[in-house]
């Protein structure tokens, strides 16, 4: 298959991490989409329309998604990428703030030559107009895309009437149908050749994978002929029974904080590796012990597997560049921005 190839009408552009595209116009996007603004069962959401016209680069190669709705492991996507600085800011999905990486089908994508000159203006109707169009729900003249996305952000409510929303997350088993298995290793071989990752890095996710399988198994065991009790890599097991603690900081965007060791992190954990609700994963503990900055607050998000949105009792911090690097879970590129409860952190004076 060539670098730009056209099946069923749409264009393969068989793109690599690095690479610049530019996002199709309104109308362009339109004419690939169905009644439901959607192309192969992925929606395009509202948030989307603020990148019309705009040139970015290809983040990742997004053929792969770890299931986070259904736990059933890796999922194959088609024909999709994430976008440097495409994340999702909510703001048609009440105010979500998990700050997802979107997916861009490349039927919505064209390839660009980083030399060639950008367009004159932007697009009527795109960059800022749509984002601030999508926050008032209006429906703007000569924006016929605009309302069928709004209308496909909402699924029906709960039958407490409850507002359910709808979002590529939400939606990501209908667009990402079939199972990826652990054995698969051409996904290793498309890891490395899309620039998804290193060498080293997908060797050591086959590995920890492999790992992690045997560890599954090995719990019919008796418990003295297991490794670390058939805990999955990273070895993270919570210490408590009932009620977790709890701490507030009151951390704020731009603050520097330091992570705390994995050893203290376990101490608030109960069976089910949560605090007061909140999990913590494997992938977080690569990060304990190091420095960040506060990103944001985060009261609120959406539950994937319901369209609810759920509003905490006590906020969580993202913090700045520290993502899901899918080092555990097979080199999935999805990079979520893991939330942490604060007592998982500790403020550090700023250097001189």
């Amino acid at each position: 298959m060539t670098r730009s190839q056209t099946v069923t009408g749409s264009a393969v552009l068989n793109l690599r991490v690095g690479e610049m595209v530019e996002v199709l116009g309104e109308a362009e996007i339109m004419a690939t989409l169905d009644e439901r603004g959607e192309l192969e069962e992925l929606p395009f959401m509202p948030e989307m329309l603020a990148f019309c016209g705009r040139r970015l680069t290809v983040h990742k190669v997004a053929y792969k998604l770890c299931d986070t709705i259904g736990r059933s492991g890796m999922r194959r996507m088609e024909r999709a990428v994430h976008l440097t600085g495409a994340r999702c800011d909510g703001q048609a999905h009440g105010g979500c703030q998990t700050a997802c990486l979107m997916y861009w089908k490349e039927a919505w994508l064209k390839r660009v030559d980083p030399g060639s000159p950008p367009p004159s203006g932007p697009p009527p109707g795109t960059h800022s107009d749509a984002r601030s169009n999508a926050r008032s729900n209006g429906l703007a003249a000569g924006r016929p895309l605009l309302p069928v996305l709004q209308t496909a952000a909402r699924k029906e409510p709960g039958s407490d009437g409850e507002e359910r929303f709808s979002c590529q997350a939400t939606e990501l088993l209908r667009a990402a149908p079939t199972c990826l298995p652990l054995k698969d290793v051409r996904q290793y071989v498309t890891d490395v050749r899309t620039g998804n990752a290193s060498v080293s890095f997908t060797l050591r996710a086959l590995l920890v994978g492999l790992f992690n399988r045997f560890q599954e198994r090995s719990r019919r065991l008796p418990r003295p002929l297991r490794i670390k009790g058939g805990l999955k890599w990273g070895f993270v097991q919570g210490r408590l029974d009932g009620r977790t603690p709890s701490v507030t900081l009151d951390l704020q965007p731009g603050e520097l904080v330091r992570i705390k060791s994995k050893e203290e992190i376990l101490k608030t954990l109960n069976q089910d590796l949560l605090n007061r609700g909140m999990g913590f994963e494997e992938e977080m503990s690569r990060y304990c012990g190091q420095t960040a900055r506060v990103l944001s607050r985060v009261d609120r998000c959406i539950d994937e597997r319901t369209g609810r949105m759920l509003r905490m009792k006590s906020s969580c911090i993202i913090l700045d560049g520290i993502v899901c690097a899918g080092a555990y879970s097979a080199g999935c590129p999805r990079q979520f921005l893991p939330f942490w409860r604060e007592i998982w952190l500790e403020r550090v004076k700023e250097p001189a």
